[in-house]
């Protein structure tokens, strides 16, 4: 039995996943930096995470209404930006980061 996938609606999934991780991690980033100069982070990071998660989650359910296709390309495009973003950032031995054994 062979499905019928919806190429579009997953390429259009992709493209939304892509730019909600991008805009996702560059807002936890933005976040992380305002919090360290604050004596209390909490009054950054909760109000951050709250606004991230809810726009994650709208635009979520606005390409839901796509199709099915169009839900799983953009899982897959928001965590491969995750995979690239921390592989990307990661501290390496060279700059200062602990060295795995």
């Amino acid at each position: 039995m062979m499905a019928n996938i919806d190429w579009i609606a997953f390429a259009l999934g992709m493209m939304a996943g892509t730019v909600a991780g991008a805009l996702y991690f560059a807002g936890l980033a933005w976040g992380v930096r305002l919090a360290l100069r604050r004596a209390r982070a909490v009054n950054v990071l909760l109000p951050s995470a709250a606004i991230r998660i809810a726009l994650l989650l709208g635009a979520g359910w606005w390409i839901a209404h796509l199709g099915a296709a169009a839900l799983v390309g953009f899982a897959l495009a928001f965590l491969a930006m995750r995979f690239l973003l921390v592989a990307a950032i990661r501290p390496t031995p060279e700059i200062g980061g602990a060295e795995w054994n």
